[in-house]
């Protein structure tokens, strides 16, 4: 199988955004898993990684933002949100492209075309991942670029991985295409996740260094 063919399904790209009252701390991570459910009354599903810091912020604090990512975001938004964890950075340390929304959270304002604030009404347990039904009751659109596509981000905004190191000739590895990180080992396990983009086995291709 070719998982670049998942590539070319039309997911979306977003940072969702949530709070911890009692510490005071704000944080979002990347998704591709948001989308509208019904219209009237109008409700999105989000599905979150329960690995995620963020997955823990929605569930206590029942709220939540998506930023939905535009073309002109540039891929130092994805590596902030993306590809590091909120328990060990506060992502909005020296990150200005952002604001407060009426529902107390924060949104990101720069490489967004809209603002998506709802309030969580069920949760699912999918297994790695939680899928929120939320109720929509915040609506803002921020400016009129198109919408950056999973496939647009493969195709132009992720950067083309480092060239692997040259160390023993003949050795076999295994490259993410992500973010370059490179695994030494004739097997890559299946359930194997980069360290560095936190990206699974189904994003590395087999090299030879």
């Amino acid at each position: 199988m070719d998982p670049k063919a998942m590539y070319k399904l039309s997911y979306g790209l977003f940072v969702v955004t949530s709070r911890d009252e009692e510490k005071n701390k704000d944080n979002g991570c990347i998704t591709n898993t948001v989308m509208q459910v019904t219209s009237d009354p109008n409700r999105i599903s989000i599905a979150v990684n329960k690995a995620n810091y963020t997955h823990d912020l929605i569930m206590d604090c029942g709220r939540l933002n998506v930023s939905v990512i535009s073309k002109e975001a540039d891929f130092e938004l994805f590596r902030r949100f993306g590809f590091q964890s909120g328990r060990d950075v506060d992502k909005f340390d020296g990150f200005a492209d952002y604001e407060r929304a009426d529902n107390g959270l924060l949104y990101v304002t720069k490489g967004t075309n809209a603002l998506i604030g709802a309030t969580v009404e069920k949760s699912f347990d999918l297994g790695t991942h939680t899928m929120f039904i939320a109720a929509v009751n915040e609506l803002e659109v921020l400016s009129g670029a198109g919408s950056c596509t999973y496939e647009f981000y493969q195709s132009d905004i992720k950067p083309a991985p480092a060239a692997a190191p040259a160390k023993q000739e003949g050795k076999t590895a295994w490259r993410c295409r992500i973010c370059g990180y490179v695994y030494e080992g004739e097997e890559l396990p299946e359930d194997f996740v980069c360290p560095i983009c936190k990206h699974g086995a189904a994003d590395f291709e087999r090299i030879t260094v």
